[in-house]
């Protein structure tokens, strides 16, 4: 059934050009197989002990992130849906549908229609990635007992993985930085219920902690930075702005709950790219897809050119609550608008810039 369930999926996929898919029902694709209760998911000697290397333990882990943390999620505003986390299932899904955790040696069926197609392989770099945006959230959550007092887990590593931390003690001492800051976002959450901030203030600041959590995750993450080298160039240069992209994301305190975390990921490439593949006239992908893709090269090419500088303005002109909700504004008008002129970009985020 479950493999009916995704084959189904992608032959939505491919009947939509190449759009990747990443709802079904209004939720994250496959949701409901994934646990809504920990004990679904492996114990042994009573440690919970889920494998993210299996599809469906790693999107559980974001479920049971989501379920555990909504109850302090006030601050991100009424509706049943607004908590940030959601922008991370959403990805994961977007990886599955577009191909992205098949392994890309092709030495295993690992995630193949042929194979096991809920196995994530270790060697897709995309898959590596978001083990530090899954595994470490979560580890640290149960910590810090957002999943009940004194709940022990240990992560199932497969065979011959030796650089990858499987428990909150061991990623802790191996990506101290990461770590500490999901703690202290986690603490932060559970504090403000009792903070005398202006609720937009609140939201603000807790989104900020959760940004630099999850900042500290991605550049633990370039561990995996050697898997690169599987995959196309072009492949890897969209890599690259995907990963540079969050940068903007995290300094305006994007708020990536269910609708607006959607937007942004349903344009991404429902394939992986391949040699010969240049944005805005890539075949086979849709008019959203591509300008996407040329959305992010050009304005990797701007900051490059610029020697860095313009994620440094960028984070400049985020200097307070009101420009950071500015900055979110912009964010979507040049991520979602068709050819967006990067010249009115920069003429915007100068005059923003310029006014902290």
């Amino acid at each position: 059934m479950l493999h009916q369930t995704l084959l189904s999926l992608l032959a939505c996929v491919v009947s939509l050009s190449s759009s990747a898919v990443i709802l079904d029902n209004g939720m994250p694709i496959l949701w409901a197989q994934t646990a809504s209760q920990l004990t679904e998911l492996p114990i042994q000697n009573d440690v919970l002990m889920p494998n993210p290397w299996n599809f469906l333990h790693r999107m559980s882990l974001y479920r049971l992130l989501i379920a555990a943390t909504d109850p302090l999620m006030g601050p991100m505003g009424t509706g049943a849906n607004e908590s940030p986390f959601w922008g991370l299932p959403l990805q994961l899904g977007w990886m599955l549908t577009s191909g992205r955790l098949v392994d890309p040696t092709g030495t295993t069926a690992c995630g193949m229609e042929t194979g096991d197609t809920m196995c994530i392989s270790t060697e897709s770099w995309w898959g590596c990635g978001n083990y530090f945006v899954s595994v470490l959230p979560f580890l640290s959550a149960a910590h810090n007992g957002l999943m009940g007092e004194g709940v022990p887990v240990q992560m199932q590593v497969p065979e011959g993985v030796t650089d990858l931390c499987t428990t909150y003690a061991d990623c802790s001492a191996s990506f101290p930085d990461a770590m500490s800051k999901w703690d202290t976002f986690f603490q932060g959450l559970k504090a403000a219920t009792g903070s005398p901030l202006p609720e937009n203030e609140k939201k603000d600041a807790l989104l900020g902690l959760y940004w630099q959590a999850q900042m500290a995750s991605t550049y633990a993450s370039a561990t995996c930075n050697t898997k690169k080298s599987h995959y196309s160039a072009p492949e890897v240069s969209f890599a690259n702005s995907w990963q540079n992209s969050a940068e903007y994301v995290a300094a305006a305190h994007f708020q990536s709950n269910l609708e607006k975390a959607s937007k942004f990921l349903i344009p991404l490439p429902g394939r992986v790219l391949k040699e010969g593949d240049v944005a805005p006239n890539i075949e086979g992908l849709s008019t959203e897809e591509n300008n996407s893709l040329y959305t992010f090269s050009w304005m990797d090419s701007i900051n490059t050119t610029l020697g860095g500088t313009l994620v440094n303005m960028w984070k400049k002109a985020m200097c307070s609550v009101v420009a950071r909700e500015k900055g979110r504004e912009l964010l979507e008008q040049v991520l979602l608008t068709t050819n967006y002129n990067s010249f009115t970009f920069m003429g915007v985020l100068t005059t923003m810039a310029t006014s902290c």
